[in-house]
C-alpha cells in the first residue's frame, strides 16, 4: 500500500469542482486506490488498496440521519444538480441522507460510483467520467 490519508487529502485539496474530480481519480488510482467508500452519516472514508488492505478518515462533520426512506427520483435530480456544480460537498451530504443514501463506493477499476442505502443494498450505479 503505497498511499496514506495526508497524500489523498493532499491531492483532495486541488478538487475545487466536478471539473476537477477526474483527475483527482486518476491521481488517487496511482497511489495504488482501487476502491473506496464514503459514509453520508459521519463523512468517514475508507480508502482500499488491490491487496484489500485500507487507511480511513475518520468522522469529518456531525451525524447526520439518513432516511428509512429511499427516494431516487429526488435522489438522482439533487445528484445531477451536485455534479453540475451547482451544490457543494456539504449540502450534497445532506441531500444524500434525507434521500436514504447512506454512502457511496467508488471502483477505480470498473470507474464506477454505487450508492447505497442504509442497508448498504446497491442502489444506483454511474460512470465515473474521466
Amino acid at each position: 500500500m503505497n498511499f496514506t490519508i495526508e497524500n489523498i487529502e493532499a491531492a483532495h485539496q486541488k478538487v475545487k469542482t466536478g471539473a476537477d474530480f477526474p483527475q483527482y481519480i486518476q491521481t488517487i488510482k496511482a497511489m495504488g486506490v482501487s476502491h473506496y467508500k464514503v459514509y453520508v452519516p459521519d463523512g468517514n472514508t475508507e480508502y482500499f488498496s488491490n491487496e484489500n488492505r485500507s487507511v480511513q478518515t475518520g468522522s469529518k462533520y456531525d451525524i447526520l440521519k439518513v432516511s428509512d426512506i429511499v427516494s431516487l427520483e429526488n435522489f438522482k435530480l439533487r445528484l445531477k444538480l451536485h455534479q453540475q456544480g451547482e451544490t457543494d460537498y456539504m449540502t450534497f451530504c445532506n441531500d444524500c441522507a434525507g434521500n436514504g443514501i447512506k454512502g457511496w463506493t467508488m471502483d477505480l477499476t470498473a470507474m464506477t460510483c454505487t450508492y447505497f442505502d442504509r442497508n448498504e443494498t446497491d442502489i444506483l450505479t454511474e460512470q465515473i467520467p474521466g
